[in-house]
């Protein structure tokens, strides 16, 4: 059985505050973008893991779908080993949430392979626990989310058919390095309210990542500039970078970004 886990862009993003546990308390709007990784899950004899596509970095025990199958085993001691073929075509660590929508995907994809019966509502608490974004990925669909990202609230946008341009410069900005330049403060505006006109965007809907992250690495600044010289109503940089969005009425008019930057176009 295969699926074919798709990307993330924030529309907006404030970080309110830390919290006990480590983490941060958010707002933003969470939207599905057409970039696709495939994820492809069989019942095997042994556990098997195989990744093609883009190199993922590290050990990969330490992989959220082999995460995902952990968790669901712990309630489900009949589930049986599986062969799982990943392919990475997703730009990891770019703020785009692809390895939380690889994980759950994969617990979408045991969750019918296997006969669970499982709920929505039930696969967002497996999710949650996952990582921040990945309950969002469960029903798939533009949310508001709040605490640590696990709390959603689904919102109508009028954005089918619109043209969303992906500009990964490929800059490698970790976690940790991202909230350092952050001081968490109350949303300063009513996010629904300001999602509700489109004419607010641009000069309301805020990334907290780009104050700090635009001045020590001015190549991503310049592209959120040049998504906006083509004609994007709305552009900015997706949860804590790298990656730049633009969104356009139209088709964009084709540019050369360069060999060495990941660059996607699609339809929402």
């Amino acid at each position: 059985m295969i699926n074919f886990p798709n990307a993330k862009i924030n529309l907006g993003l404030y970080i309110t505050s830390k919290r006990k546990d480590g983490y941060h308390n958010l707002e933003t709007c969470m939207v599905s973008v057409p970039l696709y990784d495939a994820l492809e899950m069989i019942p095997a004899k042994k556990m098997i893991f195989e990744c093609t596509g883009l190199p993922i970095p590290g050990n990969s025990k330490g992989n959220l779908i082999l995460k995902a199958y952990q968790l669901l085993k712990k309630d489900f001691n009949d589930l049986p080993p599986v062969h799982i073929h990943l392919h990475k075509n997703i730009p990891m660590g770019a703020g785009l949430g692809g390895g939380s929508a690889d994980a759950a995907f994969a617990l979408n994809l045991m969750n019918q392979l296997f006969d669970l019966y499982l709920e929505d509502w039930f696969l967002e608490e497996y999710a949650a626990k996952l990582g921040s974004d990945c309950a969002f990925f469960i029903q798939n669909r533009a949310k508001i989310a709040t605490g640590r990202g696990e709390i959603l609230e689904p919102i109508d946008l009028a954005l089918n058919g619109k043209h969303v341009l992906i500009i990964n410069p490929n800059i490698h900005i970790g976690t940790k390095e991202a909230y350092a330049g952050v001081t968490p403060k109350a949303a300063p505006i009513d996010l629904r309210e300001v999602l509700a006109d489109r004419q607010r965007w641009k000069n309301e809907l805020v990334n907290d990542f780009e104050a700090s992250i635009f001045p020590k690495y001015p190549e991503i600044g310049d592209i959120k500039n040049q998504l906006y010289d083509m004609g994007a109503f709305y552009a900015a940089m997706s949860g804590s970078g790298s990656t730049v969005f633009g969104l356009f009425d139209k088709k964009p008019v084709k540019q050369d970004w360069g060999k060495e930057y990941f660059v996607f176009e699609g339809v929402l």
